[in-house]
């Protein structure tokens, strides 16, 4: 009964909320950031950053992470590693990758419409730079630039390094708006950063058969049709910081 009720009462606190504290966002999203660990074809090996968008395997990545891999798998924040990770797609017009491991039950991120991500923003970036797990930075959207091909990249200001490759960028809600992929290098260059909008990884997802949900931009209104489905993924994100509560209390 007493976890029921709490069950209730951390449900009903996230519905009251909308910007989230980083804290927040961190703790929500951080067991659901993976480190990629590849070996190239030439024998090289390779270390970048992933994100669980499906409960049952599916990891998005920058396309350069996993580019003439002969062997891939992941590892979580608890240390666990998985088995041989699958290539499913890859996007020929942006840095993005999705692979597939054998799991069930996993925790994931939530996706947000990059579409209505504005300069000046608040971010936070969860990655694994020089394989320091899941570490938190945060910065702004510097700004949206649109390249003569039409491509749209999100020049971002949160520190990024090597291994960072395919981090999540997460807006004020703790929604999925953006994928690390590149920085500048180079004496006098700082914080200019570069990622791949969310909805180019959407789009991505759904071309490859899997069904896709978006949470609502906090500054528009739910869409009446999908509020059943905005309930059950608030569910499922509320469990998992229930499991987590109680497994730190000793329950």
């Amino acid at each position: 009964m007493k976890r029921l009720i709490l069950f209730i009462l951390i449900t009903g606190l996230g519905f009251s909320a909308q910007a989230k504290t980083r804290v927040e966002i961190a703790e929500e999203n951080s067991p659901a950031i993976v480190a990629i660990n590849v070996l190239k074809k030439d024998g090289t090996t390779f270390t970048g950053t992933g994100f669980v968008v499906t409960d049952d395997g599916l990891i998005a990545t920058s396309r350069h992470v996993v580019q003439d891999a002969m062997y891939v798998n992941v590892t979580f924040n608890t240390g666990a590693i998985s088995g041989e990770a699958q290539l499913l797609a890859a996007s020929p017009k942006v840095d993005l990758a999705i692979i597939k491991i054998g799991a069930r039950h996993l925790p994931t991120v939530t996706l947000g419409d990059s579409d209505y991500v504005l300069p000046g923003q608040d971010i936070t970036v969860i990655g694994n730079p020089r394989r320091l797990h899941n570490t938190i930075t945060s910065g702004l959207i510097s700004q949206v630039r649109r390249k003569s091909d039409g491509i749209i990249w999100h020049q971002i200001s949160a520190p990024i390094s090597p291994s960072s490759s395919g981090s999540p960028v997460f807006d004020e809600q703790g929604n999925v708006i953006s994928v690390a992929f590149s920085s500048y290098s180079g004496e006098g260059n700082q914080n200019l950063n570069f990622s791949v909008p969310s909805n180019y990884l959407i789009r991505l997802m759904q071309e490859n058969g899997y069904s896709v949900f978006v949470a609502a931009p906090a500054t528009q209104e739910s869409a009446p049709q999908h509020w059943w489905e905005k309930v059950q993924a608030h569910i499922r994100k509320s469990w998992e910081i229930t499991k987590r509560l109680f497994a730190r209390l000793g329950n």
